[in-house]
């Protein structure tokens, strides 16, 4: 149960990368902050593939790899400035939550192009989770404005999108095990990315260009934690179904709940805690199901 470990750490990693590029965000703009986590995240990957590459064999990229590499990596860029753009809205909380339907869309697209194996309690424990989100988010969903909406939701399904590519490049390489697998492809998909932001932004956003420069140190941290974060995300995409890693980091909703129910001292609502409790329910059925395959 590699994959269990690799995706809390990521979780909690990316944590703080989104709070890292969310500061960016009001600085230095909505591309800027979405370009920090591939430009900055590149040099890190490039120098553990370095290290890896000591005492391990790299395997080659075909063209099946590129493909689905270069399609994660697209759909990642878009659902990272969508994501941003839901932060600026005043309906954060619901538009967060339409972005965790992710794992739903994310079971149903692998199923159908990378052929994984779905099946009705898979499916059922990956939408319990789900709704747990939804409802665990607190959300006043009759205050819901549409364009956050529409954003919460365009993000959650690139995000989903994005996985299933970034597997699919991990599970096309010819060989290897799976930390060098993971490895490989996010240096790939962080070279793509990066070098498609900087063109954009040496043509038509010179200012976001200007702004990261002088921003550096922030930006260093995100695309740090970003990197990172990736890494095991990476691992887990290699270990298992991607709607597995997702549903599972659904439990960052109930650490974060708690958390600000201990520090910040915020009531915690009855169907909040109901949302938590079926969010529970929902990563333990994921888990005895998994376990068992």
């Amino acid at each position: 149960m590699i994959w269990v470990a690799a995706t809390l750490i990521a979780a909690l990693a990316q944590t703080g990368r989104n709070a890292a590029q969310a500061g960016l965000t009001a600085r230095i703009g909505t591309i800027g902050a979405t370009a920090v986590r591939f430009v900055f995240g590149l040099p890190f990957a490039i120098v553990a593939l370095s290290l890896a590459a000591i005492w391990l064999d790299i395997p080659a990229p075909d063209g099946a790899v590129i493909g689905f590499a270069a399609m994660g990596a697209a759909a990642q860029i878009a659902a990272t400035a969508f994501m941003l753009l839901t932060m600026r809205g005043q309906s954060f909380g619901v538009a967060t939550a339409l972005m965790k339907t992710e794992p739903v869309t994310l079971a149903i697209v692998g199923a159908v192009i990378l052929a994984e194996p779905l099946g009705p309690a898979r499916m059922a424990a990956i939408v319990v989770a789900t709704l747990g989100v939804v409802l665990a988010s607190g959300a006043t969903w009759s205050r819901a404005g549409l364009v956050p909406v529409i954003n919460g939701v365009a993000a959650g399904a690139l995000f989903g999108l994005s996985a299933i590519g970034f597997r699919g490049a991990i599970l096309a390489l010819p060989s290897g095990a799976f930390f060098i697998r993971a490895l490989t492809v996010l240096t790939l998909t962080l070279a793509m990315q990066a070098t498609a932001m900087l063109i954009w932004m040496v043509w038509r956003d010179r200012a976001a260009l200007r702004g990261i420069a002088q921003d550096w140190r922030a930006s260093l941290a995100a695309g740090a934690l970003g990197g990172f974060a990736s890494l095991f995300w990476f691992i887990g995409f290699a270990l298992t179904p991607a709607a597995n890693v997702r549903t599972l980091a659904l439990v960052e909703v109930v650490f974060a709940q708690i958390l600000s129910g201990r520090v910040l001292r915020q009531q915690v609502k009855p169907l909040q805690l109901a949302g938590m409790v079926l969010i529970v329910i929902g990563v333990a059925g994921l888990l005895a199901i998994a376990g068992r395959q």
